[in-house]
């Protein structure tokens, strides 16, 4: 039945990306991210399988190593893809996890397709787990996945993060698959948030739409082999922070953001949002503040410059074919009315960057836009306040990121409040250097000290410690 893997990842993609030949063949090349950098020492270090998606659909591939890592990948049609993955994951759950701000839509045969798909990772998983090993779920995409493999392998011990915000009772209650939902996730032992409300805010989910017992962040489940007791609590992730504090300090980095702010005319100060283009991240708000300060003259082109990186998101969806055009139309009156021959008031780029000429666009930058009006955490703060080892460089931060209960040093808004934002964006440039340094110095120790291989091993020996069912 087993294959005997003892820590199993789950989650929507691979840590790779597939490429397809002209002659149909397949090769694969590795995606950096976090959750990849967080896990494979630890993976590396149990003999760890990674389930996920390969990224295009109707593609079938067995499973194979990369590196140190055995990867099992899930096979989705075209049809899946657009029901579960651009359906119900980030038409239904994305926007009832983010207040509503875009609204979200209620199709059964996207929650059909959602079903199916999370019984199939579910299944892949089984299938690679050793005796009484470890599982690791991979956020709101695989709600159902700790339920269905606790049926299938009760022996097993299942932990589950979810990275997006958790929402309140009042907006979760909207979703016709609420009870399917928490009883999918009670299938965890542990259950990990981004921030403490979110943990609070599940609790109160499972008060009001089960009968279960809850005391504190413990809830008790009934189970064939007696009760289980599930812990809900809030485990706050982090970057590699070292890596990009290193690629900042190297030669090749610092002369390219030298360059860059040469490329831009070198204005006396550079602004940078860096961002997926997605509605939940405020782009709108920020770009309004910063033509409202302009057009005030609080803030002038060519002195000024904002570069404005919006990656490519989820291009099918209507929401944010909607919000590209939008904001094009945003930076193009802005740069109509306020830039020059030679210099625009707003650089607009709408794909993305390697991890390289992103810390050169941290360095390069005197103060970093975060707007979001809703996340569950946004690593682009860490990322920026790693790169600045010159102890350079203003923080603006939304208080409805998740990085603002760590980020005190940052100066916090409500991008709601387009005035507010509109004076810490002006105090944050004209911010004594004294001042600047003082604050960017208490970013770093958090940031540096708190780093994603800590937030990996918190999480892993917490559900460790997770007491197991008489009979298990």
């Amino acid at each position: 039945m087993s294959t005997g893997y003892e820590l199993v990842v789950v989650a929507n993609r691979l840590p790779v990306d597939l490429h397809v030949e002209e002659d149909g063949t397949t090769s694969w090349s590795r995606s950096p991210g976090g959750l990849v950098t967080a896990l494979e020492p630890v993976m590396q270090a149990s003999e760890g399988a990674w389930v996920g998606w390969a990224g295009k659909p109707d593609v079938e591939a067995e499973p194979f190593d990369a590196g140190d890592m055995h990867l099992v990948p899930v096979t989705l049609s075209a049809d899946e893809v657009h029901d579960y993955y651009e359906g119900f994951s980030n038409d239904t759950l994305w926007p009832l996890c983010h207040d509503v701000i875009s609204p979200p839509e209620f199709h059964r045969a996207w929650w059909d397709a959602y079903r199916r798909v999370n019984r199939r990772f579910a299944e892949a998983a089984a299938a690679q787990a050793a005796q009484g090993a470890t599982v690791w779920v991979q956020d709101y995409q695989l709600q159902l996945v700790p339920a269905l493999l606790r049926e299938l392998r009760p022996d097993l011990r299942i932990g589950y993060f979810h990275h997006i915000p958790f929402p309140p009772l009042e907006i979760f209650a909207q979703l016709p698959w609420r009870r399917q939902v928490v009883e999918g996730l009670l299938g965890a032992d542990l259950i990990g948030f981004q921030r403490p409300g979110d943990a609070s805010n599940f609790i109160r989910v499972v008060r009001r739409l089960t009968d279960l017992t809850t005391r504190g962040p413990s809830i008790t489940v009934p189970g064939p082999a007696g009760e289980r007791q599930v812990r809900a609590g809030a485990f706050p992730i982090s970057i590699d922070s070292s890596r990009f504090d290193a690629m900042a300090r190297s030669e090749s980095v610092q002369a390219r953001a030298r360059e860059i702010r040469r490329d831009l005319g070198d204005p006396q100060v550079l602004l940078l949002g860096v961002d997926r283009l997605d509605y939940t991240k405020g782009i709108r708000h920020r770009i309004k503040a910063y033509g409202e300060l302009l057009e005030e003259e609080r803030l002038t082109v060519p002195d000024t410059a904002l570069v404005q990186v919006a990656s490519p998101s989820r291009e099918n969806v209507e929401a944010y074919q909607q919000l590209r055009e939008e904001v094009e139309i945003l930076v193009g009156r802005i740069n109509g009315e306020h830039g020059q021959i030679g210099s625009a008031a707003i650089y607009y780029m709408h794909h993305s960057y390697p991890p390289e000429e992103m810390a050169a666009l941290y360095l390069a930058a005197d103060v970093m836009l975060v707007t979001a009006l809703r996340d569950g955490m946004n690593l682009v703060a860490k990322e920026f306040v790693a790169a600045c080892t010159d102890d350079r460089g203003v923080l603006v931060l939304s208080e409805f990121a998740g990085a603002a209960d760590e980020l005190s040093g940052a100066l916090l808004i409500n991008p709601h409040d387009i005035d507010g934002m509109k004076d810490a964006i002006e105090r944050a440039v004209r911010m004594e250097p004294r001042e600047m340094r003082r604050r960017m110095r208490k970013l770093r120790r958090r940031v540096m000290e708190d780093d994603v291989t800590k937030w990996s091993q918190r999480f892993l020996s917490t559900l460790t410690a997770v007491p197991r069912a008489e009979g298990r």
